[in-house]
């Protein structure tokens, strides 16, 4: 079998822990029956040691499979990522909903994408990155109990993500220690106004008025003093006709929303100006997760 994963830009700006869509760069995994155990992986990560092994991927498969047929079998996996890892494109969410959708193909259980999407909250807390992983396009997500309260609106094709890898990592648990413990309410305020206008935005595609939705008190700034350089990123693809340009999850890559026919011009202004950079143009996707037999 083979499932496909897409990254994802979770916050978007003032939507912490709450928005997020995906974008058409997938991890794929594929998946034969063995007589023992193997592990190959290509692309991202392939000369990373603790990559290398795929050991969060093989835990929550193993667990699932073994749960939903009471048996402990082999398997060869075959890992091809595409999803740059600890750069705030939801790598870590990819890997988790692969797993599940891979340990219920595998076990021939059907399911539906709801059942992934709750199972996953198991392992990510957080619903902005693996709602879009399992659902695709753009999505406004909360968490209930046990449960993962998400409504999804389709991306049109005439708009591109041009997103910028910095050649540093922001690891999520570090970016989180310098945000304060506590918030002014003029702070929270103006983000909540913000991430409220935005869901409106999306859900009716207004997308010139996005600029101004997508600014946020609680978290950018903050994260982006690490990187000093992301503030001239975000300003050279705003003059260049981003129609948001935000932090993607914790970062360090910067999420660039912009109608295809500036995508090019944005995308080679940003590669010119930040040539230790990776930039990369990609469609939005709507699809999410897939698995094929």
């Amino acid at each position: 079998m083979l499932v496909s994963v897409p990254a994802t830009s979770a916050n978007l700006g003032p939507g912490f822990d709450t928005l997020g869509l995906a974008v058409d760069l997938r991890n794929e995994i594929i998946i034969n029956s063995s007589k023992f155990l193997s592990v190959s992986t290509h692309g991202e990560g392939a000369d990373n040691p603790k990559i290398k092994k795929n050991s969060l991927f093989l835990s929550i498969f193993n667990d699932n499979y073994r749960r939903l047929t009471k048996r402990e079998d082999n398997f060869r996996f075959e890992f091809h990522n595409r999803i740059p890892i600890s750069r705030g494109l939801g790598s870590s969410s990819a890997v988790i909903v692969a797993a599940l959708s891979a340990a219920y193909t595998m076990a021939d259980k059907k399911y539906n994408k709801r059942e992934i999407l709750n199972q996953a909250l198991r392992y990510e807390h957080h619903p902005d990155n693996i709602t879009p992983a399992v659902m695709g396009g753009f999505n406004v997500a909360c968490v209930e109990g046990d449960r993962i309260y998400s409504k999804k609106r389709r991306m049109p094709e005439y708009l591109k993500a041009v997103v910028v890898v910095p050649n540093r990592t922001i690891s999520t648990a570090r970016s989180r220690t310098v945000l304060p413990k506590m918030y002014r309410k003029e702070e929270t305020v103006y983000s909540l106004s913000r991430s409220s206008y935005m869901t409106a935005l999306f859900m009716s595609e207004s997308w010139d008025l996005l600029r101004i939705a997508s600014k946020d008190k609680l978290h950018q700034a903050r994260r982006m003093k690490m990187i000093p350089e992301l503030f001239d990123v975000q300003k050279l693809a705003l003059k260049n006709g981003a129609l948001m340009s935000t932090l993607s999850g914790s970062g360090s890559t910067f999420f660039n929303l912009v109608y295809d026919k500036d995508a090019d011009k944005m995308a080679n202004a940003l590669q010119s100006r930040f040539p230790q950079f990776r930039v990369f143009t990609l469609d939005l996707d709507n699809t999410g997760v897939i698995t094929k037999n």
